[in-house]
């Protein structure tokens, strides 16, 4: 199974930078930055900076005419404007907890990992070829958490799974998976 994440927001636009200031966010004890674990020499550590970036798209960043759909074809990052965010419509199949993660300095603690999300076309078409993964990270979940909004991934579930859904958020073709 491929995995096109993409690390979305469901938040209205606020405008903001492509470049990422070192943002330390303590996870389970341990001062983790946009990097994560990774050593600069190691391929994730690019990645990681794409995946932990928590600054809300403006509207000039947004690519228009990138569908669902057209996420679901991607086969490389080649085909994604990876500085850019999208808007997308479609049904989530399934909500459920991230892995340990370089990104997240490899915390096994729940609060501190991503949440996926499973985003569809319909409800008749679920199977794996079909999914496109929205992520929120624990930095997005801990600036909601500030505003007193629970994204916890148990609420999440709740809230979106079997539903249609718009989502608003960066492109990101995670080659690590």
């Amino acid at each position: 199974m491929k995995k096109l994440l993409a690390v979305f927001f469901l938040l209205p636009f606020i405008s903001c930078g492509q470049q990422q200031e070192e943002n330390i966010v303590n996870m389970d004890g341990v001062d983790c930055g946009i990097h994560g674990s990774s050593s600069p020499d190691r391929k994730e550590y690019v990645l990681n900076e794409y995946k932990n970036r928590y600054k809300l798209p403006a509207q000039t960043d947004f690519a228009v005419g990138i569908s669902l759909s057209d996420l679901i074809k991607a086969v490389s990052a080649n085909y994604l404007p990876q500085d850019s965010a999208v808007i997308l419509t479609g049904y989530v199949f399934n909500v459920k907890m991230g892995g340990v993660e370089s990104c997240n300095c490899k915390t096994k603690d729940p609060v501190y990992r991503d949440t996926h999300i499973e985003l569809v076309p319909d409800a008749e078409h679920t199977g794996p070829e079909y999914r496109v993964i929205v992520e929120v990270t624990p930095r997005l979940r801990a600036m909601m958490a500030a505003k007193g909004i629970d994204w916890s991934t148990e609420t999440l579930k709740q809230t979106l799974k079997g539903h249609k859904a718009r989502i608003t958020g960066w492109l990101f073709f995670d080659s690590e998976h």
